[in-house]
């Protein structure tokens, strides 16, 4: 029975290497990370079964406060390939690329956007570089799609049919979702296209969509920057003269300055828009696609 019972443990550990799961490596071989969430969906979109991207950062993390651990560099220094938007929007890059090591493509989605001109007077134009949020404009996304299939083609030749291919189709649901932005923003009076936002990051999408940022709390296209007391007193003046009737604030933001002006002018505050990162998967916004659309209906049932 003793024999019987060795014999029975023995076959199971040789059974072992059967049941494992399944080695998440992509089958080429060929390791990608996405800085941001929504870029790594994007990007995966143009893969498609043929490699896995992985995000850098996880949900919910806002890319202009990121600051990479040692596990974050380790990943990049085993990648083969990192996609960044680029555009002066990860600030830590260069310090952390020289840190990493490793032999790695960088193929930046941005390339070759123009940044928008600020309105006149806009403290943020006197900023280094401009706006780097191009991604609230689906047609700019086509660009991104572009860079990031010549940036995998560059890495794997032999998957040009494929990144070619799932590029093109993606492009098409980008004017898909273009037209489908257009029309429900058509429920809104030109009157009342109005954007008040925690800091600027709306301005490629109300170019596109013929909106007025009527104001911003934070006058930077960066997060970590802070409103004085002046600039403050001014956006209630601003809000009031404009009579815009809503803030829109981004997800996990603090709504504190913008129930403070609430408070002062009666409009409403909206804080749960996906600006800089998409959800998880049994979230709203699991997608850029999805996200784009999230905020948008949002956007259209504050101001219609």
């Amino acid at each position: 029975m003793k024999t019987k019972r060795l014999f029975l443990a023995a076959l199971l550990l040789l059974m072992v290497p059967a049941c494992a799961p399944a080695q998440t490596t992509p089958r080429t071989g060929i390791r990608v990370v996405a800085v941001e969430t929504f870029l790594a969906d994007i990007a995966q979109n143009v893969a498609g079964d043929r490699l896995e991207v992985d995000s850098l950062m996880p949900a919910g993390m806002d890319p202009h406060a990121f600051s990479p651990a040692p596990q974050d560099v380790i990943k990049i220094s085993q990648s083969d390939v990192l996609i960044i938007n680029g555009a002066g929007l990860e600030s830590w890059l260069e310090a952390t690329l020289q840190n990493a090591g490793g032999q790695h493509t960088v193929v930046e989605a941005a390339r070759a956007i123009e940044f928008r001109q600020p309105s006149e007077g806009n403290p943020a134009s006197d900023e280094p570089g401009g706006d780097p949020h191009f991604w609230f404009n689906p047609l700019l996304v086509m660009r991104y799609t572009e860079n990031i299939r010549d940036g995998l083609i560059a890495a794997d030749p032999a998957g040009r049919e494929v990144y070619s291919q799932n590029a093109e189709k993606y492009i098409g649901q980008l004017k898909e979702l273009d037209q489908w932005i257009e029309a429900e923003v058509a429920q809104i009076s030109p009157a009342r296209r109005l954007l008040v936002t925690d800091h600027e990051t709306f301005g490629y999408f109300a170019e596109r969509y013929g909106f007025t940022i009527s104001g911003v709390i934070v006058p930077s296209y960066n997060t970590g920057a802070a409103p004085s007391a002046q600039q403050l007193a001014g956006l209630v003046e601003q809000i009031r003269a404009s009579a815009s009737p809503a803030i829109f604030l981004e997800a996990g933001s603090s709504p504190q300055l913008a129930d403070q002006l609430s408070s002062q002018t009666g409009v409403v505050v909206i804080t749960d828009l996906y600006t800089h990162s998409i959800t998880a998967a049994d979230g709203p916004a699991p997608t850029y696609l999805a996200m784009m659309r999230y905020n948008v209906s949002r956007i259209v049932a504050a101001l219609k």
